[in-house]
């Protein structure tokens, strides 16, 4: 028979932490806590195979559930000494979701469920304080209205706030029992009045509606934009969580907060977090209150004067500072914890491994290894690769004059500048339009992810450090300015205000995530320098990977910045790109223009020397590592002028006639130039530009062995191959090139001709193109336009929905598609190695800097993968996870 409910508390549990698929992470981890003997609230997790049974059989339960739910409650209530719903002794308890990836702030939770006006005099009798029961009373009726019930919580806070209004209370705090008392009787006259409906006061009633809300919130739209954003699939569901309450609400002795063992923004190993005296938990995310600083050392640093958890509840804080050492030694790891003071006593309500920036996951994992908690194997595979892109974000120059006109909370690291957009709707519309925003809100919520996620940065006048914009930039790399209280943010108007001066909607802005600091204007950004764990890390990744890591570049600044990250080679020059540069690109429309081969030779002659240059230089910078230059590829029109005023300039600059070039534009139109004259068909219909390039090659590979010393060794790619006929043609005319040029300077050449696999017929065909060909390079952007018969320029109008209604898994252009372009990239490199066993393979498409992409790549033998130069690292770590994933399987 299945179990579909896992109980825990007073020092044990029926489930574990490895059984987060089923209880979800919150619930598994609440389990292993209890296990520990951690002072839990006892409470039960109804699994998250009930949520798939729910969306399966018409949103119902399991017929077994209400009595195993029954049997739970009944077990809380003998540890708790409470009965649920008794009116003399209630036991009241919070509903919380659980999924197995950890969704913060995305769904729903109830507190205090069980209050009704009945057990609420009970409570405030029990508690010897009736203001304490009163607004436990109207927090449960908030949220479950608008939870469970449907009813939006600004309803409430609009009572509230014209009642403090009215009765000249600032804080809510400033509210006793009897303020309470009467709100809570406007607040159930609210639900009655949206409703048509009282609110519900049979606590079994009010638990079933909020076990269906948690289970329901799982396909709301935050939860299923979060869930796509972060490949989360919708078939793992969500458990639900149903733990006796303790109360941070009870006094100055009692308090609640959110903490991290380690810092989330920097890695540092330090207690980090907040705390409400006289609150709960969701207190300290809303951003309402401002909340404190847990140590004495965070207070200071924060110039704060309210008292730290430190000194205010030090019994509580040194137990707390004592479970947060245990926790991280069990798990190994980071832990981002939830807690609640009741009186004095500590109750740890949640932990779980916590998200954190790129820099302080890469000084945590170098950290946790030489403390010995984890392996330096452990600490490459810890982090994400697709994360170190947040360490090349852009910081504010410091010699840039900074205007600054707000200062909040360093919510997340790293610098922006946008234009001000006040919704989510806009931010997502605006980035569509090809614009950078920064998204301005008084507090974020869930329903802006989308916003969030579109935005170059957020900037927030309310929540702290451990608020829903905090943790989501985090999570997201992205810039985020919390708690700036000095803005004052009108939706309906548009504008942001500050120190007496407006900013309009679409004005820019800068911020500053590691300072906390608002600019006006865009300020100058440079690129940031990385840490020492960053060089470590990459050091230890760099034992254990097998696949090279080279970098797309053709620019001495991109060749040299490749090797910096650590790029061992270049997989990928683009010849073209040196021809548009403005000193040139008159030589290479004069060869275009030219009526004859002679004509086209003397046009060459003057690129031949440029050329020469930039690849000397790109051999110097690379100093012997391998360098694979391919031939001119794009259709010759994409050089000719296209404005008016551009052809009249150009046959001034040539001496030539209008007509001619505007023929000459006629001639080369194509409907499609992607599948056109380009590539390798331009060297066998010209093959004087094939023979120009490889003149170029030889040549400054000659010149750049004697001022380097170091043996360079190019390799020539023809591009477009289809047939070996064609790569045989233009591999003669390069090969007696070198030969040429070999008796004309004496220098012994040692190159490679190869291709690039980019075709279907060409993968297909592989085995007798390897006959001749030396490597292969997989370009992969091309492969899967061709495999899929669609246009990388003009599939994103597609594409998009695509992979919103399931019909693939994730954009082919972004990670390489495995059972398409996949299964063509392993036909070529089988077959290949049938004629050639030793022939090299890599791919140069923007594949090669895409994580789940390169564990392909490894998995069917590639020898290397290229990728733009800032890409480098992120390559060269997921290189080394997807070895350490071979060697885990190979064990296994």
């Amino acid at each position: 028979m299945t179990k579909w409910v896992y109980s825990f508390g007073d020092g044990k549990a029926e489930g574990k932490s490895e059984m987060r698929n089923l209880l979800g992470g919150k619930g598994a981890n609440l389990a292993e806590m209890a296990n520990l003997g951690l002072p839990v609230p006892p409470g039960f997790t109804i699994t998250t195979e009930v949520c798939t049974y729910y969306y399966a059989h018409g949103e119902t339960y399991p017929a077994e559930l209400k009595g195993d739910v029954e049997a739970a409650l009944a077990k809380v209530g003998a540890l708790t000494g409470k009965t649920f719903g008794d009116p003399a002794n209630p036991l009241l308890v919070s509903v919380r979701s659980g999924a197995r990836a950890s969704m913060p702030g995305m769904m729903d939770t109830v507190l205090n469920l069980g209050l009704n006006d009945e057990t609420v005099e009970a409570v405030a009798k029990l508690a010897n304080d009736r203001r304490f029961a009163y607004d436990s009373y109207r927090r449960f009726i908030t949220m479950y209205s608008d939870v469970v019930l449907g009813v939006d919580h600004h309803h409430f806070e609009e009572i509230l706030e014209g009642y403090k209004s009215q009765h000249g209370h600032t804080l809510d705090t400033d509210l006793d029992a009897d303020d309470w008392a009467k709100l809570v009787v406007e607040y159930k006259a609210k639900v009655q009045k949206e409703l048509g409906k009282p609110f519900p006061q049979n606590p079994q009633d009010q638990l079933w509606g909020a076990i269906g809300a948690v289970f329901g919130s799982w396909m709301n739209q935050r939860a299923i934009t979060y869930r796509r954003l972060h490949s989360i699939p919708e078939s793992w569901g969500t458990a639900v969580n149903v733990q006796a309450m303790v109360f941070g609400n009870m006094g100055e002795t009692s308090a609640t907060g959110v903490a991290f063992t380690r810092n989330p923004s920097t890695g540092e190993n330090a207690l980090y977090g907040e705390f409400l005296v006289n609150a709960q938990g969701e207190d300290v995310v809303a951003g309402i209150r401002t909340p404190q600083d847990l140590t004495e050392r965070a207070r200071i640093a924060a110039g704060s004067d309210k008292p730290s958890m430190e000194s205010a509840l030090p019994e509580a804080f040194k137990e707390f500072e004592r479970i947060s050492h245990v926790l991280e030694k069990h798990y190994r790891d980071m832990q981002d914890l939830e807690f609640t003071v009741e009186k004095g006593k500590l109750w740890m309500l949640q932990t779980r491994s916590g998200k954190r920036t790129a820099k302080a996951s890469l000084r945590i994992a170098v950290e946790l290894a030489n403390e010995g908690l984890i392996t330096q194997e452990e600490a490459v595979a810890r982090v994400d690769p697709a994360s170190l892109d947040q360490l090349l974000h852009p910081a504010i120059d410091p010699k840039a004059e900074r205007n600054v006109i707000a200062t909040g909370l360093p919510a997340s690291p790293g610098a922006a500048a946008g234009a001000i957009v006040f919704s989510a709707d806009e931010a997502e519309t605006m980035k569509h339009q090809g614009h950078k925003v920064i998204l301005v809100r008084i507090e974020t919520s869930p329903e802006d992810i989308h916003g969030m996620h579109a935005a170059e940065g957020i900037l927030t006048s309310r929540g702290g450090m451990t608020s829903h914009a905090a943790v989501v930039a985090r999570g997201m790399g992205k810039p985020c300015v919390s708690g700036a209280g000095s803005l004052r943010i009108d939706y309906a108007a548009q504008t942001l205000t500050v120190a007496g001066k407006t900013y309009k909607k679409g004005e820019t802005l800068t911020i500053d995530g590691s300072t906390g600091q608002v600019l006006a204007g865009e300020v100058p950004m440079q690129q940031p320098e990385l840490s020492g764990e960053f060089a470590t890390l990459m050091g230890w990744a760099d034992k254990v990977r097998r696949l090279k890591i080279r970098a797309n570049a053709e620019t001495p600044l991109d060749a040299r910045m490749a090797r910096s990250f650590g790029a061992e080679g270049i997989g990928l020059s683009r010849t073209e790109h040196m021809f548009f540069d403005a000193g040139r690109i008159l030589a290479v429309r004069e060869m275009i223009l030219a009526d004859d081969e002679a004509g086209r030779r003397s046009a060459l002659a003057k690129l031949l020397p440029m050329q020469r240059e930039d690849f000397v230089e790109l051999f110097e910078i690379m100093k012997g590592l391998p360098v694979t230059i391919r031939l001119l590829d794009p259709p010759l029109h994409e050089f000719l002028p296209h404005t008016d005023a551009e052809v009249q300039e150009v046959a001034k600059s040539l001496g030539v006639e209008v007509e001619r070039i505007e023929r000459r534009q006629k001639e080369l139109h194509e409907v499609n130039p992607m599948l056109g004259f380009r590539g390798c068909r331009i060297a066998i219909a010209f093959p004087e530009i094939a023979e120009m390039q490889a003149r170029a090659i030889f040549e400054a590979a000659v010149i750049a062995a004697k001022k380097t010393g170091e043996a360079v060794v190019p390799e020539v790619m023809v591009p477009l191959i289809a047939t070996k006929a064609e790569f045989d043609i233009v591999n003669a005319r390069i090969q007696a090139v070198a030969k040429a040029v070999e008796e004309e300077t004496g220098a012994k050449l040692t190159f490679q001709v190869g291709t690039m696999i980019e075709l279907p017929r060409a993968a297909l065909r592989a085995k007798e193109i390897a006959e001749t060909a030396e490597f292969f390079s997989f370009g992969t952007n091309d492969l899967t336009q061709t495999c899929y018969g669609v246009s990388r320029d003009d599939a994103g109008t597609f594409l998009g929905p695509y992979v919103q209604k399931g019909i693939i898994e994730v954009d082919p252009f972004v990670s390489i598609d495995v059972e398409g372009v996949g299964e063509l990239v392993k036909i070529g490199v089988e077959r290949g190695r049938q004629s050639r066993p030793d022939i090299k393979l890599g791919i140069c498409g923007e594949h090669g800097g895409d994580p789940a992409s390169v564990a392909f790549c490894d998995e069917v033998g590639l020898d290397y993968v290229s990728c733009s130069p800032f890409r480098v690292p992120i390559a060269r770590l997921a290189a080394a996870q997807a070895a350490l994933g071979r060697k885990a399987a190979s064990q296994a």
